[in-house]
């Protein structure tokens, strides 16, 4: 017995996925970048926040000579320490230097925490002065000592004494991490974060771009929420990780400091915009709509109050419409989809990817989670999985209210039962096939074919197998002519076939054999006795001798039934050719 063959995959299955294979690519992608091969560790390298101590100057105007007098009041610093600074206090930091490479040029990165209002790095000078580093989101980084993503300062490794952070963030909470590198590690650091965030960047834009197509495709409103949104989340990780100051506002200090809130709220005002529209929630309830569409309105104009009235309060109430407009959204996609709206429930698993990634984020700034690599990119990469999940899921169902429209506009123009154009629509085609056919000096042909044995069917085998031999029919017809050419149901029983020229009679008569001869082939739904039997009138159009200014379509028609209610008489004849005013038997 033959081995058996391995069963081919489906080419649906192929396409399917081909179309997945880069999601899948770029989320492991996200996965793996953090952690890239690099050289070997240099002594002195590493996170050396445990090695370092704190001290919360409560007026925030003791200068550096003060603290280092008042060193003794330092605490240690413990793993993952959150502060909750007041407006006006600072955090002070001291750092003891150790041993390191003279060779190699050496960094201090604060890690994670790419919006802190100020941050001065204090070192002593030969000289005894003090030399100071700045940054911060209250300078413009294009003023900062050393421009980058977050926080960076040059260490001198001849320095002596201890180094001397001053943190002011307010208001919210800061949990410093603090590693020391040599150069060649900070730009490898650096190039890791800007290919990470730059993929994703330019992968969330190209999904923007075929939101716009399918907007204007469609003329879905869905699809210009699910722009807006995709726009507010771009805008939302790019200030959110310090890229954004880095590239793209380097200027501007105030707009810096403020973006990751504005974006935060706009993005979460316009996702629920999104569920709004893709869930077709006026449909089903119009007082959640109106809920629905006010919450959307504050989440558009709260920046502007929470920026106006910078405070613990103000950013409490922003966490919080966060966190309510997460499970607004979820409720909503879960009520509408009970409701019927099928793919209600595809946009909640759409979602999940962030809800999933949101809560590290959102514990950050309420103060419960320290400053870590998944509180500041746990959501960038639950978006990169989200925002093409949401497309597809749009894609699909408004590829199917479209086949739907295009079904209802269709019933217009179309016969319900056959899908054949109807007779207007054929009646127009003729008129502008005898003009082109005068114009070109050539000939085109109509053929009008019968079902002759339908009543006979209709007997035998009831109404539905009758009407079922007409679609049949009606296939069979459409699979004889070219797609250029028409077929139209003008009757119970009888279609027209127009053959766009030029044609000849010969062509015609052939045409005319093979629409005999293709109704002769087994119906499977029919009982093996019982064909298709057709009779088949052609003719050759214009005529010589017809008048312009009368109505040919009309009255060649008339002609062609006249023609095949004569054949009626004699069962044999199935074909006729008429040419001119004569009847040619074939």
């Amino acid at each position: 017995m033959p081995a058996s063959r391995p069963r081919p995959t489906k080419p649906c299955a192929r396409r399917r996925f081909l179309a997945q294979w880069p999601c899948w690519l770029l989320a492991c992608w996200l996965f793996l970048a953090p952690w890239p091969a690099s050289a070997a560790a240099v002594p002195g390298e590493g996170d050396i926040t445990l090695q370092t101590q704190f001290w919360i100057d409560s007026s925030g105007q003791t200068s550096a000579d003060e603290v280092e007098r008042q060193a003794d009041r330092f605490e240690d610093m413990a793993r993952d320490r959150s502060f909750q600074l007041d407006p006006a206090a600072a955090l002070w930091i001291r750092i003891p230097m150790q041993r390191l490479d003279q060779d190699k040029r050496w960094y201090l990165l604060l890690t994670a925490s790419a919006f802190n209002n100020e941050v001065s790095l204090h070192v002593r000078s030969a000289t005894g002065g003090w030399l100071v580093q700045r940054s911060g989101d209250h300078l413009p980084v294009a003023q900062w000592d050393h421009p980058d993503q977050t926080p960076v300062f040059a260490v001198d490794p001849a320095s002596v004494g201890p180094l001397w952070l001053r943190i002011v963030n307010s208001p919210t909470p800061t949990s410093p991490r603090l590693q020391l590198l040599t150069e060649e590690h900070l730009q490898t650091k650096r190039y890791t974060t800007l290919l990470l965030i730059g993929g994703y960047l330019g992968f969330g834009l190209l999904a923007l771009f075929l939101g716009v197509v399918h907007a204007r495709l469609y003329a879905d409103r869905a699809f210009l929420a699910y722009c807006v949104y995709v726009a507010c989340m771009l805008g939302f990780q790019s200030s959110y990780t310090g890229i954004a100051g880095l590239f793209f506002w380097p200027h501007w200090a105030a707009w810096n400091d403020q973006a990751p809130a504005f974006f935060m709220l706009w993005l979460t005002g316009a996702g629920i915009w999104f569920v709004r529209e893709a869930c077709a929630v006026s449909r089903y309830h119009r007082g959640i709509d109106r809920f629905v569409m006010a919450w959307s309105v504050i989440g558009l104009l709260y920046p502007f109050l929470y920026a106006h009235w910078l405070s613990p309060v103000a950013f409490q109430l922003l966490n919080l419409y966060g966190l309510l407009s997460v499970l607004l959204s979820i409720s909503v996609c879960l009520w509408a989809w009970r409701k019927g709206e099928t793919y209600a429930g595809w946009l909640a698993l759409g979602f999940l990817p962030v809800h999933l990634g949101y809560p590290f984020p959102a514990l950050r700034s309420a103060g419960w989670l320290p400053d870590s690599w998944a509180t500041q990119y746990a959501v960038l990469i639950g978006s990169a999985l989200e925002i093409p999940l949401l497309l597809y899921i749009l894609h699909r169902r408004a590829k199917e209210f479209s086949e739907t429209r295009a079904r209802l506009r269709a019933v217009e123009s179309t016969d319900p039962l056959t899908g054949l154009t109807i007779v207007p629509v054929l009646r127009l085609r003729l008129r502008d096939a005898f003009r082109r056919a005068r114009r070109g000096h050539h000939q085109c042909g109509v053929l009008l074919a019968e079902l002759s044995n339908h009543a006979e069917i209709v007997t035998r085998e009831g109404r539905e197998a009758g009407d079922r031999a007409l679609v049949v029919g009606a296939a069979r017809l459409a699979s004889v002519v070219r797609d250029v050419d028409t077929v139209c149901r003008v009757s119970d029983t009888r279609f027209a076939l127009l053959i766009e020229g030029p044609v000849k009679p010969e062509l015609l008569r052939l045409t005319a054999q093979h629409v005999v001869a293709k109704g002769l082939e087994r119906v499977p739904a029919l009982p093996s006795e019982l064909s298709l039997r057709f009779r088949v009138v052609s003719a050759a159009t214009p005529e010589a001798d017809a008048d312009e200014g009368e109505a040919p379509d009309e009255r060649l028609l008339e002609r062609l039934h006249r023609a095949l209610d004569r054949m009626g008489s004699d069962p044999r004849k199935v074909v006729l050719h008429l040419s001119g005013r004569q009847q040619a038997p074939v």
